[in-house]
């Protein structure tokens, strides 16, 4: 018997795995891809060898995403984990990488192997799972790709506009870079102006934040000159009007995803 304790993450997946013994057998990092998928599946049967794959145990600390589809897809049998039981391991040993992490919930899997409950794939709902993150995965690529070329774009003519919010992508930011598309519009706008804009568009605290936008837009900044503005600022305004459909239509993936993983009856896990 083996036990794959999986790390996952957004871009990349360590694996480590021990046999019986506690002894470690291999490890790897893959990306968050199909080749890397692809890669985690061959290094695992290479472990294996001829055993049947019921003596691999793939621990992890999630029970859905396109890592857990993939899994399940070729046959893994997929163990959850509550995630407090491996912190309180981590916690123990003091030290926190993805390789550290990668080993504590194959040493978690193997401790407690009896008490972990298998994954059982409910053909229907996993199918519909695997496919609406994979559609998720593939509007959060496009988000990535329409927010670099934002920033890029925000950079040539308005960089001042990215230090006024934590991130681009998000509705409050989206919907001032469409109210002031330029920094002129910004800067000729009110406290009780920007306060409403913010307010509209939902942020938690438009009172507290509006001064603060209004003050750094009044301290030098860098500035382009009228051509590169408007220019711009048309790119801007393009690449905006995808961003704020695209972010409603992720929240709404985010929301469907939940309800069918809670119809699941693994969810409880967690």
């Amino acid at each position: 018997m083996w036990y794959a304790g999986i790390d996952w993450a957004d871009t990349h997946h360590d694996a480590l795995v021990i046999d019986e013994k506690g002894r470690q057998v291999g490890s790897l990092r893959v990306d968050h891809s199909p080749q890397g998928m692809s890669k985690l599946n061959a290094f695992l049967e290479q472990i294996i060898g001829t055993a049947p794959k019921e003596q691999m145990a793939c621990i992890i600390e999630t029970t859905h995403g396109l890592l857990i589809a993939h899994l399940l897809e070729v046959g893994w049998p997929v163990y959850p984990v509550n995630p407090r039981t491996v912190d309180r391991r981590r916690s123990a040993s003091g030290a926190k990488t993805d390789t550290i992490d990668a080993y504590l919930l194959a040493k978690t899997g193997r401790a407690d192997f009896a008490d972990l409950h298998r994954l059982t794939p409910d053909s229907e709902k996993v199918a519909e799972l695997k496919l609406l993150t994979r559609d998720q995965d593939a509007l959060i690529q496009t988000q990535t790709r329409l927010v670099n070329q934002l920033t890029a774009c925000l950079k040539a003519y308005y960089p001042v506009a990215l230090e006024l919010f934590t991130k681009v992508q998000q509705h409050t930011t989206l919907v001032f870079l469409q109210t002031y598309p330029t920094p002129q519009a910004a800067e000729s706008a009110s406290t009780d102006q920007i306060t409403q804009v913010l307010k509209k568009a939902g942020h938690p605290n438009p009172l507290g934040v509006a001064p603060k936008i209004v003050e750094r837009l009044q301290q030098p900044h860098l500035q382009a000159d009228a051509v590169i503005t408007r220019t711009k600022s048309r790119l801007m305004l393009a690449l905006v009007g995808q961003l704020l459909p695209l972010l409603a239509q992720i929240a709404q993936y985010d929301k469907e995803i939940a309800t069918l993983f809670l119809t699941h009856e693994d969810h409880e896990i967690f």
